[in-house]
């Protein structure tokens, strides 16, 4: 899934992105598809970096994800120069052709940089709490893998997709803490209601803010979220960290 802006100005006028002709280019010269990574990677416009082996050593150089190549700045940066090759040679794009050693050393301390993170969120608990992707991202940059699979993996891949994420333990703990945060909610404000319209010094008050029909909305919403289903109602929300 991506995040993109959901709105965009056009001649003046805020439309949504749906809604918009995608025949029709942005004011930035590129049209809806060459903005999906998807149709660049299809067209050729972007490659995977893989790892490869340099000294007998496995380079993990896929951690680096996708570069441009040369059709994609022949296809876009030729708008902008006259002669985009030449800006843009072949030793900028593939940096491993200037200096191979340092390439390799650049992307093993990127990688030790990320196994040390990692580590400390192991060490520091935060491991447990996060999200299962989460967890599968910082296992592979402590230990190379998770559950013997890399990065590539489809198992690790569809890990990313919400319908992966709703289905998780992990999501059904949140939804869990979310529905025991909201009936100690809703329990809280009848509790104080009942004391308040008890009073007979807060009479006037009560009146004046119609406090019984309050009462009667908040005994409402607490029967409504101490139901089996609400959780159904809470599904697509963020939910309630378990630990809080």
């Amino acid at each position: 899934h991506q995040i993109a802006y959901p709105f965009a100005r056009i001649h003046g006028k805020v439309q949504p992105v749906a809604s918009r002709d995608p025949n029709t280019p942005l004011r930035h010269g590129l049209y809806h598809e060459e903005r999906e990574p998807a149709f660049l990677m299809r067209e050729g416009l972007l490659e995977k970096i893989e790892d490869f082996e340099h000294n007998g050593i496995t380079i993990p150089a896929s951690r680096l994800g996708y570069r441009i190549t040369a059709r994609f700045v022949r296809r876009y940066f030729g708008r902008a120069f006259d002669n985009p090759s030449k800006v843009f040679d072949e030793r900028i794009l593939c940096p491993e052709k200037q200096d191979l050693e340092s390439f390799a050393d650049g992307i093993l301390y990127i990688a030790e940089a990320q196994k040390r993170v990692a580590e400390i969120y192991q060490k520091d608990g935060s491991f447990k709490i996060a999200c299962p992707p989460l967890q599968a991202i910082l296992k592979i940059m402590a230990e190379g893998n998770w559950n013997g699979l890399g990065l590539s993996a489809p198992e690790v891949r569809t890990m990313f997709t919400r319908e992966h994420l709703e289905a998780s333990n992990w999501y059904a703990a949140r939804l869990a803490a979310k529905q025991r945060v909201d009936q100690k909610l809703w329990q809280r404000h009848v509790e104080y209601l009942v004391e308040c319209c008890s009073r007979p010094t807060h009479a006037a008050v009560t009146k004046r803010l119609n406090l019984p029909a309050r009462l009667e909305h908040a005994r409402a919403r607490l029967v409504q979220c101490s139901r089996p289903d609400y959780r159904d109602t809470l599904k697509g929300t963020l939910g309630v960290d378990p630990s809080l």
